[in-house]
This record gives C-alpha cells, sequence and structure tokens, in this order.
C-alpha cells in the first residue's frame, strides 16, 4: 500500500504572501490617493555642514555635524486673467458692438474626502457577504474579496452622501 504526502504550503510562506499582498494593497491605495496624506511637521533645526578637522583638534573625541537639503516650500500660484478690451474705432465701423463682459466660471466643487467609517462598514458587510459563498479554501478568498469590495463601494457611497 503506498501513501501520498500530501503537499502543504510551509507557514512562512503563506506568512510572506499575505504580507506581499498587503504592502501591494497598501501602495496601490497610495498612489490612487486613497489614503489620507501626512501632517508632520518638518525638521527645521539648522545644520552645519562637514569640516575636515583641522590640525590640533581630535577627530575620534568629536562627533561630526550632519549635513541635510534645505527645505523647498511650494506654494500655489494663482494668476488672474483681466479681459482685455478691443478699442474700436467709429470711422471704420457704423455701429460697433459693446463689449460683453465674459461670465466667470464656476468655482470648482470640493474633492469628496475618503470616508473610514463607510469604508469600516462596506468592509463588513461585504465580508459577510463574501463569506456565504463557496467552501474551503474558496469562502476564505471570496470574504476577503468582498471586503475589499465592501470597503470600497462604502466609502464610494460615504463620499456621494
Amino acid at each position: 500500500m503506498t501513501t501520498t504526502p500530501t503537499t502543504r504550503i510551509h507557514p512562512l510562506m503563506a506568512v510572506a504572501a499575505v504580507s506581499l499582498t498587503l504592502v501591494s494593497l497598501v501602495g496601490a491605495a497610495s498612489i490612487a490617493g486613497l489614503l489620507p496624506s501626512s501632517h508632520a511637521t518638518p525638521d527645521t533645526t539648522p545644520v552645519v555642514a562637514n569640516a575636515a578637522p583641522q590640525a590640533g583638534q581630535q577627530a575620534a573625541n568629536q562627533p561630526m555635524p550632519e549635513t541635510r537639503p534645505a527645505v523647498v516650500e511650494h506654494r500655489t500660484v494663482v494668476h488672474h486673467v483681466t479681459p482685455q478690451v478691443r478699442r474700436v474705432n467709429n470711422d471704420d465701423y457704423a455701429q460697433a458692438p459693446a463689449a460683453q463682459p465674459q461670465p466667470q466660471a464656476p468655482a470648482p466643487a470640493p474633492v469628496a474626502q475618503n470616508s473610514p467609517l463607510g469604508m469600516g462598514i462596506g468592509a463588513v458587510v461585504g465580508g459577510l457577504i463574501g463569506n456565504q459563498v463557496g467552501g474551503g479554501k474558496g469562502k476564505t478568498a471570496a470574504t476577503i474579496a468582498g471586503a475589499v469590495g465592501g470597503a470600497y463601494v462604502g466609502n464610494e457611497i460615504a463620499k456621494k452622501n
């Protein structure tokens, strides 16, 4: 009687696969702009340039100061465009049309922010629905897919409200 050994995935390979998937999803969410931006404040401490030790100084006892590039601040520049009025010579034209003021373009609508509450509720509902599908490893995959899809749909619904 021959028995075939069962081939199971090593636990470390499973952990590596899950961590790679999570890192990929976080990276994709960051690129897509789904993650909130950082509100950190920059370090404004002055930094001294590296200098070679002079004769008579002991370089081993004194720590070398670090160099950092200067912090660049970006600012938004708004250019206002004024309509130019063309002067019409009345000799050339019998009746010159009056200059009509150009209508102002409407202000852009504010951008909707991501909703952690909508994402959380959507993920729970999607996970519960996905858990009802399939069996075994397919059930686990359906639960994860349902949770991710539910989080997306819940976020979109929360943005519209």
